[in-house]
């Protein structure tokens, strides 16, 4: 069984295979992990394209039983399809235009084809600039002139972009015929916009890295605990629900420190900060948050972080927190809770088919409360066991929700029904 897989992002595998640098991990997420359980598989023949807009020719390559391919923005896709001939086109992620593209060419050719939801895009358009001042959401003919000149992210910008990509997500589930998910979540989402689709669940596969190695312990952290956030340079990550949830923290520990894992706020000296601070709004009110409440000293962003320094990130932390406006099965809490890290996490999207609230992780309501937030934090870090038992119950589940051979026979088997049923 042959199955072309389309992706919108250039894998660390697509990457070795055709001969480019993939000495960073920080692509690929869960896609890596499963194609490390599928690849060499006797039953399988794969064929992974990476859709790169910034290519202007096609590369090729093989690594470990897999095909790759790195395909520019714009691609003949009847020719590609015609000379790869698969038997099921796998496609991950509903809202690119080369997804589009390529359904549209995979009915001409009569060839099935599976749509993986990875996040909800209605979703998360309808509540990207949630909590957000209104005043930071609508730019000026000034600051759309400068946008252009200097690409920032500009949140009426964003939004846009956010509504454009939810509506090219309804098209492609509109005519879609099978489409695999994992939550709950999604699931009532495709029931909404694909009612006419056979929907199968088959869960994420993780990065490897995070299956090996030291597992989480606590430590006796005093007044200096470590909260960390995977993320907290746009607002449906709603790092500014967890700055207006800091001050009550830092009353019982006042050496408290958020790390956020990623780049910090733009900042090119004195002379730029002015323009800067215009095109990234969202930059700007959180650093203004942050300093109207005294707590900008206890914040550090780690910079961009490969697989091996996001896992000690982790273990580095006593807990971690996941306040998202909009998740539908979050990579960053899987990896965290595969290391038995004590997790937080809002109660968005499809978290709570990953966490059952007292049990592997504590949840908190609604995630703008920042009283809700702060009480779970202290709730957890005033655990007698420093939440090791909810860490180590998230790790057992974990290593079920993520189990990488089981997950490859799911798929798998998945595959095997849709082309076995079309070619009936």
């Amino acid at each position: 069984m042959h199955v072309f897989w389309l992706v919108s992002m250039v894998l660390p595998q697509a990457a070795a295979a055709c001969g480019l640098d993939s000495a960073s991990d920080v692509s690929g997420g869960w896609l890596t992990g499963q194609l490390c359980a599928l690849q060499n598989r006797k039953d399988l023949q794969l064929t992974v394209a990476c859709v790169d807009g910034r290519r202007k020719t096609a590369l090729c390559g093989t690594l470990d039983g897999v095909t790759y391919r790195i395909l520019p923005g714009s691609q003949d896709f009847p020719a590609l399809l015609q000379t790869v001939q698969p038997d099921l086109i796998h496609i991950w992620g509903t809202e690119y235009a080369a997804a589009a593209a390529m359904r549209q060419t995979a009915d001409t050719l009569f060839i099935p084809v599976l749509v993986g939801i990875q996040g909800v895009m209605k979703d998360c358009a309808a509540h990207l600039c949630d909590g957000v001042p209104s005043s930071y959401l609508h730019s000026t003919p000034l600051d759309r002139m400068l946008d252009r000149a200097i690409p920032g992210a500009l949140l009426d910008k964003m939004q846009a972009n956010f509504d454009a990509l939810a509506a090219s997500e309804a098209e492609l589930l509109s005519n879609a015929r099978y489409v695999t998910g994992r939550t709950s979540f999604d699931r009532r989402a495709v029931t909404e916009l694909a009612p006419q689709a056979r929907y199968f669940a088959c869960n994420e596969t993780l990065r490897p890295l995070f299956y090996q190695g030291t597992e989480w312990k606590p430590r006796a952290f005093g007044r200096a605990p470590v909260l960390l956030l995977s993320q907290g340079n746009y607002p449906l990550k709603n790092l500014h629900t967890v700055l207006k949830a800091l001050p009550a923290l830092l009353e019982r520990w006042p050496d408290l420190q958020l790390r956020i894992a990623g780049w910090p706020p733009l900042d090119k000296g004195p002379l730029l900060r002015p323009l800067i601070a215009r095109l990234f709004p969202y930059q700007r009110y959180c650093r203004r948050l942050a300093a109207s409440l005294g707590v900008a000293d206890h914040i550090h962003y780690t910079g961009p972080l490969g697989a091996e320094a996001m896992r000690q990130a982790y273990l580095d932390a006593d807990l971690f927190v996941l306040p998202s406006l909009s998740e539908n099965s979050p990579n960053s809490l899987g990896e965290a809770m595969l290391l038995g890290v004590p997790c937080i996490a809002s109660c968005a999207g499809g978290i709570p088919d990953m966490i059952t609230d007292g049990q592997e992780g504590l949840l908190y309501g609604a995630p703008l409360d920042a009283d809700a937030l702060a009480s779970a934090i202290t709730r957890l870090l005033c655990a007698p066991d420093g939440g090791a038992a909810l860490g180590q119950a998230a790790r057992l589940r974990a290593r079920q929700t993520h189990d990488p051979a089981a997950n490859a026979d799911t798929l798998c088997g998945i595959y095997q029904t849709i082309v076995q049923e079309e070619t009936v």
